[in-house]
């Protein structure tokens, strides 16, 4: 079927027509259609005076920029809509509301200025309306129609008012008018539409707005049912939460299960973890919660749990800086060892400097048995005021002494490194791997392969314990190895520690260790006093070169202490004691 252009400027309508014109930045007013406007331009003001005082007639026209910059024709569309006059009631807020109603399509020749307003010279366009009575046109007005109604039952902005007057329209033209008006639409669609002659063409372009903006909102109300309803979720299972403990307190009856899940909730929200261990403390909470009290999975989902929140994500001690203190520690427990005291104080010094930036090392003492070894580790945590931790890995064969076992098996444990930390209390404390050139290696697995991730500080930030299944941040801890020899270590570990030699000890340096730190301290365990008994420089030289012979002093401490035992016998039974 075809149709005749609706669209003439025929002879029979040459006239041309001077009206005050109102420049809109905002919105478009189109025939037919009963627009309400606040106005506050003094020269909108007074064409809308004009208008009144003659025959109502008013020219809405939109501007392509907003104000203040100035109207002229270049800024106006040249397609605007004379409009009728309503009424006006001033605001106290100094806006003007009017409301207009829509008549007919004009096209703006001209502008111009009359006195304190403005007047365009406009030629009315002559619209012909197709019959809604058409097969044709009925089934694409319904169409249309259909569309509309869903987006008035999604939309706050479409009132239900909009809906049932598009269903009185006259015409395809007159519908699309209203449902432009009332939909969402930026003013250059609203403006596109307006310039759309041709009825059928008009309505075609306004269902495709309208299809467009009902997928928006079918998405958009999608979306918003998704997160409602995870929130009335939220909010309904905390609700039957509070509401069954109430009832459980009342009643003095509180579910043990209920009792200790709440317990490791509120220490989970207190022991400062990181986010993507929290949300898997919150599931495995989720789960225990849910389970029935004789299920056997529940004592595996507490000792995980209990495990990971009593491990310290976030507590540390501080660190003593002061590095003249530091060396009176190192000092008073030790004799010698000048270059491993001085490494220590560097380290402190740069930790001072660098704080937080600097990696802890990774150091390895490497001596000869009895040469202090352990003791000096205890005397770096004394020196930077942190705690002391330590792992003996002599004779270790099974790879989950370090990692752990996975929570599938029977009375499984975290690694000795995962327990160790919960034992220290801290995440920076001193951790000692005593004897770690005794690790060895079976069908168990390869445990110096495992303590590759341990001592590597671009590695341990996120250690990996089997049991846990989270990441562990080792970065903080001040690893330190002690080994005899350094061949049995694997060469791929022994690359990742700093290496510090221990020799032994000369006469004259075990003969002061023996006066500072032997004798004395032999003589308190055995009971004794500094006048029953008390050594000469010339009798523990001759123990040195005579009854031992080794590069420590442990079987210098064993002679001095069968010596203090002879005499601690000798007091016991009444004799008088030699000096």
């Amino acid at each position: 079927m075809t149709t005749e252009p609706a669209v003439t400027d025929k002879e029979e309508t040459p006239e041309t027509l001077e009206l005050p014109v109102l420049p809109r930045w905002d919105t478009v007013v189109y025939p037919g259609v009963i627009a309400q406007l606040l106005v506050r331009s003094e020269r909108s003001l007074r064409a809308l005076e004009h208008a009144m005082a003659h025959d109502r007639q008013i020219v809405v026209v939109s501007r392509k920029n907003a104000p203040p910059e100035e109207v002229t024709l270049k800024t106006l569309y040249r397609i605007g809509t004379v409009a009728t006059v309503g009424r006006l009631l001033r605001m106290p807020d100094g806006f003007t509301q009017v409301w207009l109603q829509g008549d007919r399509r004009v096209r703006v020749l001209s502008l111009r200025r009359r006195g304190s307003f403005l007047a365009v010279n406009t030629k009315p366009i002559q619209e012909k309306e197709q019959q809604a009575q058409e097969v044709g046109i009925e089934a694409r007005m319904r169409e249309t129609l259909a569309l509309f109604e869903k987006c008035s039952n999604l939309s706050e902005q479409v009132p239900q008012e909009a809906y049932i007057m598009a269903m009185n329209a006259s015409g395809p033209g007159h519908l699309a008018d209203l449902i432009a008006s009332s939909l969402n639409l930026s003013l250059q669609q609203r403006q596109e539409v307006l310039e759309v002659l041709d009825p059928l063409t008009r309505l075609d372009r306004v269902t495709a707005l309208v299809a467009k903006e009902l997928d928006l909102l079918e998405l958009q109300s999608k979306i918003h049912t998704q997160v409602q309803e995870e929130v009335d979720r939220s909010q309904r299972e905390y609700f039957l939460r509070e509401q069954l403990r109430a009832i459980q307190k009342e009643l003095g009856q509180v579910d043990p299960l209920t009792r200790a899940a709440n317990e490791l909730r509120e220490r989970a929200d207190k022991a400062g973890m990181p986010e993507a261990v929290l949300e898997k403390v919150q599931e495995e909470l989720d789960r225990l919660a849910g389970m029935p009290p004789g299920n056997p999975e529940v004592t595996v989902a507490r000792n995980y749990l209990d495990w990971l929140v009593n491990l310290p994500w976030s507590t540390q001690t501080e660190d003593q800086l002061n590095i003249s203190d530091a060396a009176k520690i190192l000092d008073k427990n030790h004799h010698g060892l000048r270059k491993v005291k001085e490494r220590i104080l560097e380290y402190m010094a740069v930790r001072k400097l660098a704080q937080d930036r600097l990696r802890s090392p990774i150091l390895c003492f490497v001596g000869p048995p009895g040469v202090g070894k352990t003791s000096l580790g205890k005397s770096i945590a004394e020196a930077l005021g942190r705690k002391f931790v330590r792992v003996s890995l002599g004779g270790i064969r099974d790879e989950a002494e370090i990692r752990g076992h996975r929570r599938t098996y029977i009375g499984a444990l975290p690694g000795r490194i995962i327990q160790t930390m919960r034992t220290a209390g801290t995440s920076n404390p001193v951790f000692m791997l005593d004897e770690i050139d005794k690790v060895g290696t079976d069908f168990r697995g390869d445990p110096s392969s495992a303590l590759l991730e341990v001592l590597d500080p671009e590695q341990n930030h996120a250690f990996s314990d089997h049991f846990l299944e989270v990441p562990y941040d080792l970065s903080k801890v001040l690893f330190v190895t002690t080994a005899n020899v350094l061949d049995p270590i694997l060469p791929a570990l022994r690359d990742r520690m700093e290496v510090i030699e221990l020799p032994g000890y000369t006469e004259e340096e075990k003969l002061e260790i023996a006066k500072r730190f032997i004798v004395t301290r032999q003589v308190k365990e055995h009971g004794l006093t500094e006048e029953q008994l008390r050594f000469s420089p010339k009798a523990i030289r001759r123990l040195i070169r005579e009854y031992t012979r080794e590069a420590g002093v442990r079987n210098l401490e064993r002679e001095l202490g069968s010596i203090c035992r002879k005499v601690a016998k000798r007091v016991a039974e009444g004799q008088s004691t030699p000096s």
